[in-house]
């Protein structure tokens, strides 16, 4: 009767039973977060405050950042309330929402990298055509598609995962609603449907891939024939943010996509999930600060209009 019995929660699967290491594992998840929640905010601010930032790069920039701030607030604060309250639960509504959610923010970046590469293909191979060719009438259009497309991606695959009752377990073994580990415990229909559905996805994802790396080899190739050692650096200085993004996205991809599917909860599943769910929306922000020298020189004069002045009329 036990395997009759439809399932609507699930039950989440800590690396240790200890309380102390629950609790520990909430507190590193809290400060990531507000990490990642600080650096994307800033970004996000500084664009839309400084009017010298008001171009297609950056504008794409901060919907990425955007998605970095939503992607990671659909899984975390959810895994630090279990962590520092001991519980494992999660209801069937719920997983549904973080797989959702997730993929939808996944799959609308992969579709915003598709855009910022072509973006500097056009800006630094034809910068003659770039006023005509990126316009803000194309930049909203590349953006509406770029959601819609995640829209779609992530509406296909929920419903189909989540269109059988689960029967045969309620168990998954990691912090948070993994697809893989929904799969596991999914129907056979689900899984047969499921495996159609993902090559064809995976043949999409490496056509972008792709054309990603062929414009990123193409720029790259154009930059080291200038003959100017400024107007080089200024192309190299666009780019390679960028280019450390896309790699760290497709590392995060292939982890997530190739990791083996676990049977328990260990140390080794808690790390790779956590490379993939938290790195990228805590490193994105600091590989713009650190290597775009527009964004740096937007954040020197925000700290002068609201930190600096205020002091001297303070003090004066």
């Amino acid at each position: 009767m036990g395997n009759l019995t439809v399932i609507t929660e699930f039950l989440l699967m800590d690396v240790s039973s200890s309380w102390e290491l629950q609790v520990l594992q909430g507190v590193l998840f809290l400060m990531i977060y507000l990490g990642a929640m600080a650096g994307n905010l800033l970004t996000i601010l500084v664009i839309v405050k400084d009017p010298h930032l008001h171009f297609p790069m950056y504008f794409f920039i901060g919907n990425l950042s955007f998605i970095d701030l939503c992607y990671v607030s659909v899984i975390v604060p959810k895994s630090i309330v279990n962590s520092l309250t001991g519980r494992k639960s999660i209801s069937l509504k719920e997983c549904a929402a973080q797989i959702f959610l997730y993929t939808f923010f996944a799959s609308t970046e992969l579709a915003f990298l598709v855009v910022m590469s072509y973006d500097r293909y056009i800006a630094i191979c034809h910068p003659l055509h770039y006023g005509l060719t990126v316009t803000p009438q194309v930049c909203t259009q590349a953006a509406v598609g770029s959601w819609a497309s995640g829209l779609l991606y992530s509406a296909i695959h929920t419903v189909n995962m989540f269109r059988l009752p689960f029967k045969k377990s309620n168990v998954i073994h990691q912090y948070f609603c993994d697809i893989l580990q929904i799969l596991r415990i999914s129907s056979s229909d689900i899984q047969f449907s499921e495996s159609v559905l993902l090559p064809i996805s995976a043949g999409f994802a490496i056509a972008c891939f792709t054309f990603m790396f062929m414009s990123y080899i193409k720029i790259l190739s154009n930059v080291l024939q200038m003959r100017s050692v400024e107007a080089r650096n200024k192309s190299l200085a666009t780019c390679t943010p960028q280019l450390a993004i896309l790699l760290l996205f497709v590392l995060s991809a292939l982890i997530a996509a190739l990791g083996p599917i676990a049977n328990k909860a260990s140390l080794k599943n808690l790390l790779m999930a956590m490379f993939y769910t938290m790195l990228p929306p805590f490193i994105n922000p600091l590989i713009y600060s650190l290597r775009n020298r527009e964004i740096n020189s937007a954040l020197g004069r925000m700290y002068k209009r609201y930190f600096e002045f205020p002091s001297r009329v303070l003090f004066n």
